[in-house]
């Protein structure tokens, strides 16, 4: 794979996500890049990782009952990027190059550090995120979750956790970036949810920094 054209000169959309005025709450932000990646090599990225990452299909036990997650998963990062979320532990699998390349760009681009991806592949708008916040104790504080969309367009929902009245949507296009950061898992959740309208699949590749404990 040859390094790829990222833009965080296009337009960017930014959230401050400030609730009730308090200093820590009003670092909490959200940046949406699209066209990040131009359309072409978000295509072919798409089409690499479809058949490169090693999909796997997961299970939760939810009030008694096994139930499937709703999309695929893969884990890949550093050897020492253990990561504990949805009750499981999770050892990564090594980088592959196209994983690896847009790391270090990303890196580059954002100037901070990663060691881990989450990759989700949403089959469908059958396949969904519920609601929940990354704020796991191996990322932690104030962490910074890069987040490129490959494939299908789909929603992406926050609201705030204590007054849920307080929300935001957006639409995630292909080769777009979202960058969480500040205090945004302290006080925020976020969600993909189903879209029964959407037939086509979308890759989900969420870059983070896990801390040894």
């Amino acid at each position: 794979m040859q390094q790829i054209d990222l833009g965080l000169s296009q337009k960017t959309e930014t959230l401050v996500l400030d609730a009730d005025q308090s200093d820590s709450e009003s670092s909490a932000t959200v940046q949406y890049h699209p066209g990040f990646i131009d359309d072409n090599q978000a295509s072919g990225l798409y089409h690499t990782l479809s058949s490169l990452v090693e999909w796997q299909e997961e299970t939760l036990w939810i009030a008694g009952k096994e139930r499937k997650v709703p999309r695929l998963i893969a884990w890949y990062g550093d050897k020492d990027a253990e990561y504990q979320y949805s009750g499981k532990s999770h050892q990564p699998m090594p980088w592959i190059r196209p994983l690896a390349l847009l790391k270090e760009q990303l890196e580059k681009e954002l100037t901070t550090s990663f060691n881990s991806v989450l990759c989700n592949l949403y089959r469908n708008g059958q396949d969904s995120m519920g609601w929940h916040a990354d704020n796991e104790k191996e990322l932690g504080d104030n962490p910074v979750i890069a987040s490129v969309s490959l494939g299908a367009t789909r929603k992406f929902q926050l609201k705030h956790k204590t007054n849920s009245q307080l929300r935001h949507k957006m639409l995630l296009t292909s080769g777009s970036l979202l960058v969480m950061q500040g205090t945004t898992q302290d006080y925020w959740l976020h969600q993909v949810p189903k879209e029964l309208k959407v037939n086509e699949p979308r890759i989900n590749l969420t870059f983070r920094n896990i801390i040894e404990s």
